[in-house]
This record gives C-alpha cells, sequence and structure tokens, in this order.
C-alpha cells in the first residue's frame, strides 16, 4: 500500500505540492482561530447550587438547606460525587458526574430534582440557583477598582452596575464577582422605642414598607380618539418621600413611617466580605470565562472593553487589570514552547547541515516539520480540543522525530541519485524511477520505527479521570505528529526529492559523502573494532549502569504535576474563626504590607470573605491575597523563603502560599489549598480539631513540609435568644412572631426595591443599630430580659 501511495505521488507531483501548500495555509489559518488555555479542561461536569438562606447559622443551613440538597441529588443519574458547604446565611453544594456527561443535560437532571425539594426547604430560603456554567480553572482576570475621593459605596455601585454588565456582555464571560467596597441600600431603621411609644407593630411596619414604594396599573382610559394608560405612581427613590408615608392613622393623626424610624442610604449590614489594593480599601472584581472560549481572545476584549468604560469614568478612579491575568502566563508558556520549537528546529538544521552538508536536503527534510504540527492542530480541532500547554509539550516533544522519518528518506534517496549520477548517461535510471526505489528501500524502516513509538505511547489513552484528560492531549498531538511526518515521507518528501535533488553537478561533487560523515565513518570503525574485543565487559558496565538508574528511579520524589512559576502569589491566610470582618481586615491589611516591603513585590490585592452568590463560601476569618512579583537578582527559593520568613511574624493567622492555577488544581485534586491534605471524619467537632493539631505536631519536622495548617472547623460564638414560651403565650405573642421578630430587627428585611434610572437597591427595614446593641448590652450586662416592644 505504501509502494502505491509513493507510485501516486510521483505520478501527480504538481497535485502533491498544490494539496500540500493548502493544507499548510489551511492549518495557519484554523491555529489562529482555535482556543488557546493553559490546561485541558480539568474540571469534571459539575453543577453548582446555591441557596441564599437569610439569617440562618451555619449549623442550620446545614440541616434545613444543604442536607435537603444533597439528599436529593445523590441519587441522580450518572453523579459521582457530592461535595458542599454550609455558611452563615448560604448554601453550596457542588454536584460532580462522570467524565463525559453533556454539562447541559448534568444542568437539567440537577434542576429536576431541586424542583422535588422545593416543599421541603424552610420560609425565607431562597429559590436554590445554579450557577454560571465555569470551570475551576475559569477565573482569569482579577480587576480592582480604587480611588482617592470617591466613597466606597458609589465605587461599588460603579462596579456593579457601570462596569459588570459591561464585561457580561462580553462574549466568554460566565460570570464577575464584586467584592468590596459598600453594597448601597435604602434603609428603614426603626427605633423600638418609638413603635412602643406610637403603638406601632412590627407586622404594620412592615406593610407600610412594603407600601410606602409600589406602582399601580388603572387599566386605559379613551378620550378625544386616544387611548391613554393609566397608571398609579407609587415607586419613589426620595428618603423623604418613602419617611412620609403613613402607617396608620391615630385619632386622626397620621403616623408616618418617618416618626418611628430613620430613613436613609446607607451600606449593607452586616458585611460579608471586603476588598482591599496595595493594603488600601477597593473594590476587586473576578472574572470567569464559559468553558471552552480563547482565554487570549478574551482577555483582549475585556481589555478593550475597561479602556472603553474607564473614559466614562470619574478621573479620580482607577481601574488595575495586572493583579492577576491568567493571559499572562498562558503566554509565557506558549511563548516557552515556541522557544523550545524555535531551539529544537534550529539544532535540527545544525546537526543535519553538518552531517549532509547540504542545503536543499536540509530544507527538504525541514518542510516535514510545520506540515506534521499543522495536521496535528487540525486533528486537535477537529477533535474539540484547545491548544494549550500540553499539545504544545507533545509537539515540542516530537519535533525530533517529525524529522526523523524525512531524513531517512532523503538521506537514502540522496544517497542513491549520487550513485546513479557517477555511472555512465547510457546506464543511468531516470530520476522518477532512483527516488521511488530509493523511498520503497526504506519504507520498512519508517514504517516500524513510527509505529515502534507510537506504541509507547498508546497507554496515556487508557488513563481515566483528571490524569486522562490532562494527559491524553499531549498522547494525541504526538501520536498525530508523528503520523502525519510518516505521510508527509511517504508522499511530498520523494516529490520535493525529485523536483531538488536532480542536479548532477551538486550529485557529483557530493559522490563521496560529507566530511563529517567520513570523519565519523573513520573513528566509528576504529571504535567499533575495539569495543567488540571486549564485550563482556561493556555489557557488564550496561548492566550495572541499568541497576543504578533503577535504583535512583525508585528514590526520585513523585508530584503530579511540576511546580510552574506562575509570576503570581496566592496567600491564604485564616483566622481564628468567628472573628469581625474588621479585626480580619487589619490582619489582611498586615500581611499586604509585608509582602509589599518585598523588593520583587509592587502590588497586592485582597478578598476577605466572600461576595454575593460566590461558589467560594469561606468566612470573613478567610483572606485571599493575590501579589504578582518579578524575580530579579534573587532566585526563586531565595525570594519564597524571605516572603514565608516575614509573613510568619503573623501569629493570629495560618498562612499558606501558593500560585493562582496551581492553587486552583489543589482544589480539583484534594478539595482543600494544600498539596497535600489529610482529612478527619467524626461527630465531635472539638475532638477532631484536637486530633488535628496533635497530627500538625507529629508531622512538622518532615523535611520538604512548608506551610502546615489546620483548618479552623470549631464552633464560633453565638448570641442566642431562646423564647421563653409561656411568657410568649401570656402576652399573645406566637413563636413564628417572636422568629420574625428576631429576624427582622438583627438581620433585616427586604420590603421593596427602589430603582435609581436602570439600577436597583433593595429597600430594607431592620432596628438601628444603637438600639440592638443597647439591647444586647442590657441583656448581659443588667440581665434585664429582652423586651418584645411593638409586637
Amino acid at each position: 500500500m505504501i509502494n502505491k501511495i509513493i507510485e501516486y505521488s510521483l505520478n501527480n507531483r504538481l497535485m502533491i505540492i498544490a494539496a500540500s501548500a493548502l493544507l499548510l495555509i489551511a492549518g495557519v489559518y484554523t491555529a489562529s482561530k482555535m482556543e488557546v488555555d493553559v490546561f485541558p479542561d480539568l474540571t469534571a461536569p459539575t453543577v453548582v447550587v446555591l441557596t441564599e438562606a437569610h439569617g440562618m447559622a451555619p449549623e442550620e443551613v446545614e440541616k434545613l438547606v444543604t442536607f435537603q440538597i444533597e439528599t436529593a441529588v445523590n441519587v441522580a443519574t450518572n453523579v459521582r460525587r457530592v461535595r458542599s458547604s454550609s455558611a452563615a446565611g448560604i448554601s453550596i453544594v457542588w454536584i460532580e458526574f462522570e467524565w463525559g456527561t453533556d454539562i447541559f443535560k448534568a444542568r437539567q437532571i440537577v434542576n429536576e430534582k431541586l424542583i422535588t425539594i422545593a416543599e421541603k426547604l424552610p420560609l425565607g430560603v431562597g429559590n436554590p440557583t445554579l450557577a454560571p456554567q465555569s470551570s475551576i480553572m475559569g477565573e482569569i482576570m482579577l480587576i480592582g477598582l480604587s480611588s482617592d475621593s470617591t466613597s466606597p459605596m458609589d465605587l461599588r455601585t460603579i462596579a456593579d452596575w457601570n462596569i459588570r454588565p459591561r464585561l457580561l456582555a462580553t462574549g466568554g464571560v460566565s460570570q464577575v464577582m464584586v467584592i468590596g467596597g459598600e453594597y448601597k441600600q435604602y434603609q428603614i431603621l426603626a427605633s423600638p422605642q418609638k413603635m412602643k411609644y406610637y403603638n406601632i407593630s412590627l407586622n404594620e411596619l412592615l406593610k407600610a414598607g412594603k407600601e410606602s414604594n409600589l406602582n399601580a396599573s388603572g387599566g386605559f382610559m379613551n378620550e378625544f380618539g386616544n387611548e391613554y394608560i393609566i397608571r398609579g405612581v407609587g415607586r419613589t427613590n426620595s428618603v423623604e418621600e418613602i419617611g412620609n408615608a403613613v402607617i396608620k392613622v391615630v385619632n386622626n393623626i397620621p403616623i408616618k413611617i418617618e416618626n418611628i424610624a430613620e430613613i436613609k442610604i446607607g451600606g449593607a449590614i452586616p458585611k460579608i466580605g471586603d476588598g482591599s489594593l496595595k493594603a488600601s480599601p477597593a473594590v476587586i472584581m473576578t472574572v470567569a470565562k464559559q468553558p471552552g472560549a480563547n482565554t487570549l481572545e478574551l482577555t483582549k476584549k475585556i481589555d478593550n472593553a475597561i479602556a472603553e468604560i474607564d473614559k466614562t469614568l470619574p478621573a479620580d478612579i482607577k481601574i488595575d487589570t495586572n493583579i492577576f491575568r491568567q493571559a499572562d502566563f498562558i503566554q509565557a508558556s506558549i511563548d516557552n514552547i515556541k522557544k523550545a520549537l524555535m531551539e529544537g528546529s534550529l539544532f535540527v538544521v545544525i546537526t543535519m547541515f553538518l552531517f549532509l552538508m547540504n542545503f536543499r536536503t536540509t530544507i527538504i527534510s525541514l518542510i516535514a516539520m510545520p506540515l506534521s504540527l499543522i495536521i496535528s492542530i487540525i486533528t486537535l480541532k477537529f477533535l474539540g480540543l484547545t491548544i494549550n500547554t500540553m499539545s504544545l509539550g507533545g509537539m515540542a516533544i516530537a519535533i525530533g522525530e517529525v524529522v526523523d522519518d524525512a531524513i531517512i528518506d532523503v538521506e537514502n534517496v540522496f544517497k542513491r541519485l549520487k550513485e546513479n549520477a557517477q555511472k555512465s548517461i547510457e546506464n543511468r535510471n531516470s530520476t522518477l524511477v532512483i527516488v521511488y526505489d530509493a523511498s520503497k528501500e526504506v519504507r520498512s524502516s519508517i514504517l516500524n520505527a513510527t509505529l515502534i513509538i507510537i506504541v509507547a505511547f498508546i497507554p496515556l489513552f487508557f488513563l481515566g479521570g483528571m490524569e486522562g484528560r490532562l494527559l491524553q492531549p499531549l498522547g494525541i498531538s504526538f501520536i498525530v505528529s508523528l503520523f502525519a511526518s510518516l505521510l508527509v515521507a511517504v508522499t511530498l518528501t520523494p516529490v520535493l526529492c525529485s523536483f531538488m535533488l536532480t542536479n548532477d553537478k551538486m550529485l557529483l561533487k557530493q559522490a563521496k559523502g560529507s566530511w563529517t560523515e567520513r570523519w565519523l565513518h573513520q573513528y566509528y570503525n576504529s571504535a567499533l573494532q575495539k569495543v567488540m574485543k571486549i564485550k563482556k565487559i561493556v555489557l557488564g558496565i550496561s548492566i550495572v549502569l541499568f541497576i543504578v538508574a533503577i535504583f535512583l528511579m525508585f528514590g526520585l520524589g513523585r508530584s503530579f504535576l511540576p511546580e510552574f512559576n506562575e509570576g503570581t502569589l496566592t496567600v491564604s491566610a485564616v483566622s481564628m474563626p468567628g472573628i469581625s470582618l474588621e479585626e480580619s481586615n487589619k490582619i489582611g491589611n498586615r500581611i499586604e504590607n509585608i509582602l509589599l516591603s518585598v523588593p520583587e513585590i509592587s502590588i497586592t490585592s485582597r478578598r476577605t470573605g466572600r461576595s454575593e452568590l460566590d461558589e467560594h463560601a469561606q468566612g470573613v476569618n478567610a483572606a485571599e491575597i493575590d501579589a504578582p512579583f518579578v524575580l530579579g537578582e534573587r532566585s526563586k527559593e531565595e525570594f519564597m523563603k524571605d516572603v514565608r520568613e516575614k509573613l510568619s511574624a503573623v501569629p493570629e493567622a495560618n498562612i499558606t502560599i501558593g500560585q493562582p492555577i496551581g492553587h486552583r488544581i489543589d482544589h480539583m485534586l484534594s478539595g482543600t489549598r494544600a498539596n497535600i491534605a489529610i482529612k478527619l471524619f467524626g461527630t465531635d467537632l472539638s475532638k477532631m480539631f484536637s486530633l488535628a493539631n496533635q497530627i500538625q505536631r507529629n508531622i512538622e519536622g518532615i523535611e520538604g513540609l512548608v506551610d502546615i495548617s489546620v483548618e479552623q472547623q470549631i464552633e464560633i460564638p453565638q448570641v442566642q435568644i431562646k423564647a421563653k414560651r409561656n411568657m410568649l403565650a401570656k402576652y399573645g405573642i406566637s413563636i413564628g412572631q417572636f422568629t420574625e421578630f428576631i429576624d427582622v430587627a438583627f438581620a433585616g428585611e427586604k420590603v421593596s426595591q427602589v430603582f435609581e434610572s436602570n439600577k436597583s437597591f433593595d429597600l430594607v427595614l431592620r432596628f438601628n443599630i444603637e438600639n440592638i446593641i443597647l439591647c444586647l448590652f442590657n441583656v448581659f450586662v443588667h440581665h434585664i430580659p429582652f423586651a418584645l416592644s411593638g409586637i
């Protein structure tokens, strides 16, 4: 069959050259349009369910919300693992499906299961929401907003309503999460003393708050040949008008909301997260991409969008997009691989020229390289894969092999043509016959060599899970490149030889071979004769070296992936649970200032707690700090040692140091921020925490371990207001009224929405914070029973 391919190619030389040129052009175009990513998508098909549980403690969220969702989805088709996290006011459940499951089918399955538990969830719990489709490697950029004069509330509003919608409208962006600043609210801050004075109940105030900001439809009216829409306009964004809303009339005197409450615009309380840039308050935006989106192109689109937005913002607002950019790491990785490809190609050229001493043979052999790689890229596109570090790595490994087939063919054809040129004219064969016979002569060598190498890579395709997803693109690009080189060697290479190696003068000049060839032939013969006289010694040394190599191999360390130099540190700082956001911010600022004192670091960003509907359910005691660095005179080892020594001066937090992409890979592998995780399971949280600390003390001395920390999974302090049911019964107060009072008074209740042009803000009713502190102070210091005034 191969003989027929060679013969067909030589009989249709122009067609083969034209087809090769078209293939090269099509491949270059395909490569320019392909998705570029740092790694293949390593995330199993995962659906994330977010459920807001307003005002609930973590244990209530776990029992009443998370457990219900987990129970429902555990029995779903193709589910391989269910993980969850319950924090104050939010439940997050990750449902991982078997590899190969269609993500849209998986989302449909989860949606159907969630419908079955809708009635089982407590009142006041929001509807379970599916997070946007993304992956753990999908966070491609952090954007920081800071200002010297714009207020934190205005800065957050600009981020939420000016920048976020514009970024979400960019094709390829799946989610933009905003943290920091102050989330704007219209607030009705009621005074329980005034409510008691005016005899206003909580239900009356709630009803008045909801009715203070409503529109109504009055249908249509036909008059003078026109149709008029009748609207009752009660919506307003004026705090004065909200305050003038009547609650009830007593003795012909209207009692207004402003009589018993302060109406103002303020930041949401309590804050569940905060952000900073260079240890100063800021708004941090996290941009996540859709699966399959081209990270490099999407980053350019985002940069263009930010540049457009920047022109419309106040001059004092600064936007920083260089905190973390996955595109920079991808570009650096691609540049490194391109450099490896160029260097490999250069060495191939030099080696071939030294041996053959002929530019034409070198060019013919080298043409196989881009053509083979282009065919590999087209195959990746056809299989729905992306250009990433693994697929490019496979091509880099194949560089030496893809020219091997062409070299074997070219060298033999060149040799036979030189022999033919030395014959008399009447005894010479035609060039095409010589090329055909020479190519046919080495076809078995080319085929066998290629197949042996391919067989060595076939086990990669039997790997499952994450390992298979990671390494299979490498195997595909390598094997396809080799197959392509074989195809080129039996089609294009003989054709080019028939055109470029037919000059009799050149053939006769190099009839005796190159100088390198003659020199090596002479010394190789001498060395071979000497070696054959001491065969046993050579075999013995080879066996000894083989045994030593095996021994050293078992002594080598093992790692799923080598450590990358991403150019950015991700510092995770976890303080004691129960700490306030203000204290956590102080600790975070100290860490940022320490990092900024390191010469290689010029900028830091910090995200403490979480943003609304964020998939990372960390409390306000946890912070994540990103710090880009540029190595100068010091090595990376010296730099990291310095960072760890300086951060050891912050004993209030467990600090682990990693890098953004490595940090996310660790999450995929172990579900934690660390490379190695030791997990304890049991029912006694205090006992498990004690055992975890004992394990930490026992392993601290192991060489190579750094940043050892124990997750602070301990009970946090609570203020529990328990109902005295006999007392409530005496005053005719139901448990429902009691719990509603606690919810509204302390956590607040959204009663309406206030619209400002295309922006909307919550109108929230809660008790004035000063009155809340006063009530708690009375409870703990004076032991005065908690007054349920106004119910």
